[in-house]
C-alpha cells in the first residue's frame, strides 16, 4: 500500500525536474523574454498546464529554476570554505585559497557537471549583466554566501578599507561572468594558445590574478583616490 502510494509522486516528482531542465535550457539560450511557457513544455514533452500546476506561472518556474542548482552549489561553496578555514589553523588561509574556495565548485561544475550545469552558468552570466536581474536576483540567491565568504577575506586582510575589498568582488565576479560565457574571443587573440572552454586553465591561475588584486588594493589608503594632494603635504 505504501509503495503504491509513493509512485505518483515520484512520477509528478520527474515531471517537474523535466519542466526544469527544458526551462533552464530554454532560459539560458534565449534569455526570459524570449521563452513562453508553451515553447518549456514543448521542450518538456508535457502539457503546458503542468507549469502552472507545478509552478505558478513563468516567473515562479524561472525562480524555482535559479533556486535548485543555487541552494547545492551554496552548500558546496560554504563547505569548501570552512576546510580551508579549519585546515589553515590560527593563521587562517591565505587570500588565494579563500578565492579557490569560493571558484572552483563553480568552475568544476561548468567544466563536468554536464549540459544541466552549462545551462545554469550560461544563466547566471545573463543575469548578472543586466539591471534588470542582476540587483535583485543575484542578492536574493547568492548574496549570503558572498558576503560569508567577505568575512574570510576580512580576516586574511585586516588592514583593507571595505570599498576595496567590495570593488575587489566586483572585479572578480566579472571575471566569473566572462569565463562561463566562454566565447572563444581568448582563443582567437592567442590563436589558440588559450581556450576559453579550458576551465581547469582558469582554476590555477584565477586565484593567483585575484588575489593580486585583492592584496594590491588592500594596501590602497581609504578615499587616497579623491583626498587634495596639497592636503597630504
Amino acid at each position: 500500500m505504501a509503495t503504491a502510494d509513493l509512485r505518483p509522486n515520484r512520477r509528478g516528482e520527474r515531471t517537474r525536474q523535466t519542466l526544469l531542465d527544458a526551462a533552464e535550457k530554454l532560459f539560458a539560450e534565449k534569455g526570459f523574454y524570449g521563452v513562453t511557457v508553451r515553447a518549456i513544455a514543448r521542450e518538456a514533452d508535457a502539457d503546458p498546464a503542468l507549469v502552472a500546476y507545478y509552478f505558478g506561472g513563468k516567473r515562479e518556474l524561472f525562480d524555482a529554476v535559479l533556486l535548485r542548482r543555487a541552494e547545492r552549489l551554496n552548500q558546496i561553496r560554504i563547505e569548501r570554505l570552512e576546510a580551508c578555514e579549519r585546515e589553515a589553523g590560527p593563521e587562517g588561509p591565505s587570500v588565494e585559497d579563500i578565492i579557490a574556495a569560493f571558484t572552483e565548485p563553480l568552475l568544476d561544475r561548468s567544466e563536468n557537471g554536464g549540459p544541466g550545469w552549462k545551462s545554469y552558468f550560461a544563466l547566471i552570466g545573463q543575469i548578472t549583466n543586466s539591471p534588470e536581474w542582476g540587483a535583485a536576483v543575484m542578492s536574493k540567491y547568492f548574496d549570503p554566501i558572498v558576503l560569508r565568504f567577505m568575512e574570510s577575506l576580512r580576516r586574511a586582510l585586516p588592514d583593507a578599507p571595505e570599498e576595496e575589498l567590495f570593488w575587489s568582488y566586483h572585479f572578480l565576479s566579472g571575471a566569473l561572468v566572462l569565463t562561463f560565457a566562454e566565447t572563444g574571443r581568448v582563443d582567437a587573440l592567442s590563436k589558440g594558445l588559450c581556450r576559453s572552454t579550458d576551465l581547469a586553465a582558469v582554476h590555477k591561475r584565477l586565484p593567483l590574478f585575484v588575489g593580486a588584486g585583492f592584496r594590491r588594493l588592500a594596501a590602497e589608503r581609504p578615499n587616497a583616490d579623491t583626498q587634495d594632494p596639497e592636503a597630504a603635504e
